[in-house]
């Protein structure tokens, strides 16, 4: 039987995004705490939500490429094992979190941020609700989440990819049914969602809004479409992205946009197509100019799921911690040690959870319900 086809770079990409988001909340979080921030900048704003973008094209690219590659080795798709290996991926970590930040992390004083004992004390049931059932970016738009586990909210986009993806790959003639019962569920726990939360019109649409801006299937499609390509040999197409030329054009037009911070209606949609690019030539063309294939790249990459999960309470400790016992240093060296501290505990407590708890269940998920 054909070896399963490896891809390079990938690791890279996933330190890349992961650390995006970690640049974005640490910001986010001074600006929150009352201490001197970057946090206004738009570039500053925009970082999180394309280091979220990346994850999601690649996270895309790489499912598509799996069932594809399944789908021809042996005829189908085992949806059952394919829920079961994303289960033991996604979950334990993920309800880990949710645990800690309702249940641990509001006795802990060094954990303290404004205004989570709203969040705490109000529709704590619904909250909780939304959670268990791996819907945590409804729990986002209907109540708002503490802040400890508010990034879980595209773990939830990235679920509900999965509840749709595996069946257009086993049933390609019936896409479109399927697509549009997909779509129809969705809207419908939106609008229950809506109904149940009794809030004015205004809100709801604003509700609306941030839900539609959150759910980027189309991006994740985005990175499938490219999975596509790569598995059906379209070379013509493939080649001409991959000439040199066209990549430095490529990323001076990406590098300008992103120092630029420009905010434009469909730009996450526009830096998709961007990151599209960026996952294909790494991973698939031999003369690419970006490598990232190094052991440090690698081994973040490796724990990028841990660092997007735990980073936003590291960070909140940091904080906390050195106001509290240090808090006559300010200036620059502060500003460095926040960044060194926080980038720092984020890799350990993501590495310790990546060895002890995490690779334990990948390499049983993979003995199990691998194929």
């Amino acid at each position: 039987m054909e070896k399963k086809r490896y891809f390079p770079n990938l690791n890279g990409i996933r330190c890349i995004a992961a650390f995006l988001v970690i640049f974005h909340h640490l910001e986010q979080a001074k600006h929150a705490m009352g201490i001197y921030n970057l946090y206004e900048i738009a570039l500053v704003q925009h970082a999180g939500r394309l280091g979220v973008g990346l994850f999601f094209v690649l996270s895309g690219f790489l499912i598509t490429y799996l069932l594809l590659e399944e789908k021809g080795r042996f005829g189908n798709v085992d949806t059952g094992k394919f829920y079961l290996r994303r289960v033991f991926r996604i979950w334990p970590i993920y309800f880990l979190i949710v645990f800690l930040s309702f249940f641990v992390f509001p006795h802990i004083d060094l954990l303290a941020f404004p205004g989570t004992d709203e969040k705490l004390q109000t529709h704590v049931t619904e909250r909780l609700t939304l959670l268990f059932l791996v819907l945590p970016n409804f729990a986002f738009v209907l109540y708002d989440l503490p802040y400890w586990c508010a990034q879980t909210w595209s773990i939830g986009v990235e679920e509900q990819f999965y509840y749709l993806w595996p069946w257009l790959i086993k049933y390609p003639k019936k896409r479109i049914f399927i697509l549009l019962l997909f779509l129809a569920i969705t809207a419908g726990l939106l609008y229950l969602g809506l109904q149940l939360v009794h809030v004015p019109e205004q809100t709801q649409n604003a509700m609306i809004s941030t839900f539609l801006g959150q759910f980027r299937i189309q991006t994740m499609a985005l990175g499938g479409f490219c999975a596509w390509l790569v598995y059906n040999r379209k070379m013509r197409f493939l080649e001409f992205i991959f000439r040199k030329d066209i990549q430095i054009a490529a990323y001076g037009m990406l590098a300008v946009l992103f120092f630029s911070g420009l905010h434009f209606f469909g730009f996450l949609e526009v830096y998709a197509f961007f990151f599209a690019f960026f996952v294909l030539n790494v991973s698939c063309n031999k003369n690419t100019i970006v490598s990232l294939e190094n052991p440090v790249m690698n081994h973040l990459g490796k724990i990028s799921y841990g660092l997007y999960i735990y980073h936003v309470f590291v960070i909140v400790l940091i904080i906390n911690f050195s106001k509290r016992y240090f808090p006559d240093f300010t200036g620059i060296y502060y500003q460095i040690g926040l960044y060194i501290l926080s980038f720092a505990g984020s890799v350990l407590v993501a590495s310790f959870s990546y060895f002890f708890l995490e690779k334990p269940l990948l390499a049983f998920k993979d003995k199990r319900f691998g194929r």
